[in-house]
């Protein structure tokens, strides 16, 4: 009973601290669901707050045999990170699988969006309601400035340096950069601003939130997803598209055009360029016309 009490709690914690979707919700579920049944299965009496490493690296052993590397990295992935939440809670005072070693696997590339493509769900945006303005800048903001979903909506009217080019972004670990920002993304938000905006009646304490729901507080992430996935649905695109493909897309676009990684590792606010580095996943031919058309030897 220990466990299942415990695996609602945490439920509630990654869907409201965390704003999970609830795939990904069921996801994690499934991960501790699967140490629950092999602990009844061994006949093993261990609760949330008892359990060790050693059984952690048995029900990884015993999970390997029917997981690709992948999937196993994932598995000790979800369990890592649900006992990091029972350590934040104060259950536990240490972390039962940080010892254990997930199995090495090539990293992911993320995924990207032509810019048709990105023009085609925009397109879909109905600006004939009121939240339309807003949904097309927030979309907009999110793929012209590579801004995190949680960064946008916590963006401030005090953050907009228009006249600069500019805005502040309050990233992880609460630090601040400035983003530059085109002219065709200042035009639409001045516009969801100034003729939009200006008809909600906002709740206290959020008059200086840029984007609003309709109840005059912050749009939550959770409802930008929901946005997004109903116009990608629309638009007819058959891909797993998230507010951080528009960032992903973002990046890799400025990249193919000649930008240089630093300038994006800052814009993207990355703490180390090896995190950047992901989106050298171009092809070779662009690569081949880079060297051919930038390097000194290149009439050698």
């Amino acid at each position: 009973m220990i466990w299942e009490n415990t695996l609602k709690d945490y439920q509630h914690y990654l869907k409201i601290e965390r704003g999970l979707s609830l795939n990904s919700i069921s996801s994690y579920s499934n991960d501790i669901n699967k140490l629950i049944r092999h602990l009844n299965n061994n006949e093993i009496d261990k609760n949330p707050f008892s359990i060790d490493s050693d059984d952690i690296q048995q029900f990884i052993y015993e999970s390997s045999k029917q997981l690709n590397a992948r999937s196993q990295a994932r598995l000790i992935s979800g369990l890592r990170n649900f006992f990091d939440y029972l350590i934040f809670e104060e259950y536990r005072n240490e972390n039962p699988t940080d010892l254990i070693e997930a199995p090495k696997i090539g990293r992911k590339l993320p995924d990207t969006l032509s810019e048709k493509d990105i023009d085609k769900i925009i397109s879909q945006i109905d600006l004939s309601k009121p939240e339309g303005e807003r949904n097309r800048a927030m979309l907009e903001i999110l793929y012209s400035c590579g801004l995190r979903v949680s960064e946008m909506i916590q963006l401030k009217i005090s953050d907009l340096f228009f006249e600069e080019g500019f805005i502040r972004v309050t990233g992880k670990g609460d630090k601040q950069r400035f983003v530059p920002i085109n002219t065709f993304t200042i035009k639409l938000i001045d516009q969801y601003k100034d003729h939009i905006r200006i008809h909600i009646q906002v709740q206290k304490g959020f008059n200086d939130t840029l984007f609003l729901n309709r109840r005059g507080k912050q749009i939550s992430r959770n409802m930008v997803f929901m946005i997004l996935k109903d116009l990608v649905q629309k638009a007819g695109i058959d891909k797993n598209v998230s507010p951080h493909t528009l960032r992903h897309s973002f990046a890799t676009h400025l990249l193919e055009n000649g930008a240089d990684l630093r300038a994006i590792q800052q814009m993207l606010g990355h703490e180390s360029i090896t995190t950047t580095e992901i989106y050298m996943h171009l092809d070779r031919s662009f690569l081949k016309t880079v060297v051919e058309k930038f390097h000194p030897r290149k009439d050698g």
